[in-house]
């Protein structure tokens, strides 16, 4: 059975993690207030350059893709981009 509290404390909880989903959140609002994606609509915000590799949350560094697309990259046992 998955533990959820202690991978929540052991990893989710960790302030680089935290930093990273609040600069994911905000380009998902940058490109909702210009309407290039909505609530539902199956698209994920792309940083081109990850955050993992130095890339930053400016208009120039996100598109939208198809969540299908944007998920399928090869990732290190840690989760980031290879």
């Amino acid at each position: 059975m998955r533990d959820y509290k202690k991978e929540y404390r052991d990893y989710h909880a960790k302030p680089d993690q935290i930093s990273n989903r609040a600069q994911r959140n905000k380009a998902r609002g940058m490109l909702e207030r210009e309407g290039v994606v909505q609530k539902g609509d199956g698209k994920d915000v792309d940083h081109k350059k990850p955050l993992s590799k130095g890339g930053t949350t400016t208009r120039s560094n996100l598109a939208a893709k198809p969540a299908s697309a944007n998920r399928s990259f090869k990732r290190t046992s840690s989760g980031a981009v290879k």
